[in-house]
């Protein structure tokens, strides 16, 4: 049985979050020892999925959704919220390359301030008319 202190040591997570995770309903301790928490080894690699959970975009309540799926395996949720998390990072990427764009071409404008820039004129006007970046970097 493993402290919290050394689930911390062996994660890199800090003790904080351990607790916060056992108070989503991430993490549970196997028992409780003069009133510490005792992690199975098992504790280890469930904290090692919820970091790669977060690497990939997923959020705590997504991650929660996803660990819950795990013991379902034959219900396709997993599978569901993987492919909505995928749609999820396109959008991502996509508004990325276009703000991308938006420094490029500023960093490329001749005018000495961005507000001599009549590109930057024009997507901020754009952006005043509640239009997206997408849309007004094309003005």
């Amino acid at each position: 049985m493993l402290t919290i202190g050394e689930v911390a040591e062996r994660t890199g997570v800090a003790t904080s979050a351990l607790r916060y995770y056992e108070e989503l309903g991430l993490l549970m301790p196997a028992t409780r020892v003069a009133g510490r928490r005792r992690y199975r080894e098992a504790a280890v690699e469930r904290v090692g999925t919820i970091l790669l959970f977060r690497d990939v975009g997923f959020t705590l309540a997504e991650t929660k959704a996803l660990l819950g799926a795990g013991r379902r395996a034959s219900s396709g949720t997993w599978r569901e919220l993987a492919r909505h998390k995928l749609a999820e990072l396109d959008e991502q990427a996509a508004r990325l390359e276009v703000a991308r764009g938006a420094l490029q071409h500023a960093l490329r404008c001749q005018h000495r301030a961005l507000s001599e820039c009549p590109n930057f004129g024009g997507a901020v006007a754009a952006r005043l008319r509640g239009e997206p970046l997408e849309q007004a970097h094309r003005h």
